[in-house]
């Protein structure tokens, strides 16, 4: 079952899961597949990446993001990542990636993507940062924006010191991006 067939099933079963609600968490099953594996069977550090983005794009979806992106011409956006690797995942492991919204300051969100092995142990943790951009307005929107725009009536909690450790090596990353040529 490569991407799009993990993907067609976690929006057929997203349902099924209900509604997003902020400070909730995604959970989604997978086991480890010959399509995820590199030289050292265990699954690549690309693949992390797309399964992340599974969760984050279930998360948007029960929250209704998707849905209110479209008609209003937005389009949620990844900023960066960081990742970190603890425990392999084998060949046919079972895994769960676990997601969730943390907070969000201004235009930029933070999600936090843990990789749980079937023993409750953390195999990897990626934290991300995002936006909405509006595309006719050619801005990132403020998340609390869009937050109303959800109908929710929720306030992002302060960043956490690791959590600004990460938005400040994002900055600085970006900055060196933008000047490099």
């Amino acid at each position: 079952m490569y991407v799009w067939a993990r993907m067609a099933r976690m929006m057929a079963t997203a349902r099924s899961r209900g509604p997003y609600v902020m400070g909730g968490e995604s959970r989604l099953a997978f086991r480890c597949l010959p399509t995820d594996i590199d030289f050292n069977i265990h699954l690549n550090n690309a693949r992390y990446m797309m399964l992340a983005d599974l969760g984050r794009i279930d998360l948007f979806m029960r929250a209704g993001l998707i849905r209110l992106a479209r008609k209003n011409g937005w389009a949620p956006m990844m900023g960066g990542l960081q990742s970190v690797y603890a425990r392999e995942i084998k060949l046919w492991r079972r895994f769960e990636v676990v997601s969730s919204i943390e907070t969000w300051e201004g235009t930029q969100v933070i999600g936090k993507h843990r990789f749980v092995l079937d023993n409750g142990e953390t195999a990897a943790l990626i934290m991300t940062t995002a936006g909405v951009y509006d595309r006719s307005a050619r801005r990132f929107l403020d998340i609390d924006e869009v937050v109303a725009a959800l109908g929710r009536a929720v306030r992002p909690r302060p960043l956490t010191e690791t959590e600004r450790a990460f938005m400040t090596s994002h900055q600085g990353l970006r900055g060196m991006a933008k000047v490099s040529g």
